[in-house]
């Protein structure tokens, strides 16, 4: 039986179009931050979106330095 070898490479052009829609998804989720939230300072809703902010920050930054002092990640043979 022959053994068929698949490539699966990505062109660089799709990996540059995906940087740009996420750039572009940030830029308008910062905008709309900004136009609704930060703008109309007066708004009631004002602290408990700093407060979820924060939170989110927190735990994804926990996230992060947990997967990041995982061996277990970088000895499978994926990597």
């Amino acid at each position: 039986m022959e053994d068929h070898a698949v490539s699966r490479t990505v062109p660089g052009s799709v990996g540059l179009l995906g940087a740009l829609v996420v750039a572009g998804l940030a830029v308008l989720g910062g905008w709309g931050f900004v136009d609704g939230v930060v703008l109309e300072s007066t708004s009631a809703y004002l602290a408990p979106t700093v407060a979820v902010l924060a939170v989110t920050v927190v735990v994804v930054g926990a996230l992060i330095a947990l997967g990041a002092r995982s061996k277990q990640w970088r000895e499978g043979p994926y990597w």
